[in-house]
């Protein structure tokens, strides 16, 4: 059979957190991006079926509005404290961006094994992921009023505030080599009782091939 097995993902994502509190501004456009590759098995008594194990590595970007956090811990404080500084001096950009070593499994369901890029594709399952590393960036430093104060850019890298381990679901629905992805991390993203408890997600586009 002509199958593909869909051994190589790339996938663009727009990230946010749920169960995040009304204190903490998220931009909409905030975003992810993974590349995975992928062994397909497909079962021997239904073609149709299959089962993918295979490894990679994601990346999110959370952009913050007004809003600074000190994840180093210079400041001694024992929570990750998420400050609003809009009436302050504060940084015109902020992100956190998190990166992570990934394992996905997929079950996997192709309407047309013969010809996988003419069919419909249907795939469910979960990722275990050990964090590679974690920071923020702030660019272009600006005054209460919006005043540009200077243009440099401070990053700072930690990972005492985050769970290490992360644990998600996942899920895929498309047509050839394009679907649509969801990812829902299961466990808290930050370490209990040092922030808030939030549940990362990603709702995106997958291109599969190969």
């Amino acid at each position: 059979m002509n199958r593909s097995g869909d051994h190589f993902l790339l996938q663009f994502g727009l990230d946010n957190w749920a169960s995040s509190p009304d204190t903490i501004d998220i931009k909409t456009f905030s975003r992810s991006f993974g590349i995975y590759l992928m062994m397909d098995f497909p079962f021997k008594t239904n073609p149709h079926f299959s089962i993918a194990l295979g490894v990679g590595v994601s990346s999110s970007n959370i952009y913050f509005e007004d809003t600074y956090l000190d994840i180093s811990g210079k400041n001694n404080s024992t929570t990750l404290q998420f400050q609003n500084v809009e009436d302050t001096t504060h940084f015109k950009k902020f992100k956190l961006q998190t990166v992570y070593a990934e394992i996905p499994l997929e079950v996997r369901y192709i309407g047309n094994p013969e010809n996988p890029n003419k069919s419909f594709k249907f795939a469910a399952g979960a990722k275990i992921g050990t964090m590679l590393s974690a920071g923020t960036k702030g660019k272009n430093l600006l005054n209460g009023a919006g005043g540009t104060v200077n243009s440099f850019t401070q990053k700072e890298k930690s990972k005492r505030y985050f769970n290490k381990t992360r644990f998600a679901v996942t899920g895929r629905i498309g047509y050839g080599s394009l679907s649509l992805f969801t990812v829902y991390q299961v466990n808290a993203y930050f370490k209990e009782g040092l922030g808030p408890d939030v549940r990362p997600y990603t709702i995106g586009l997958t291109i599969s091939g190969l």
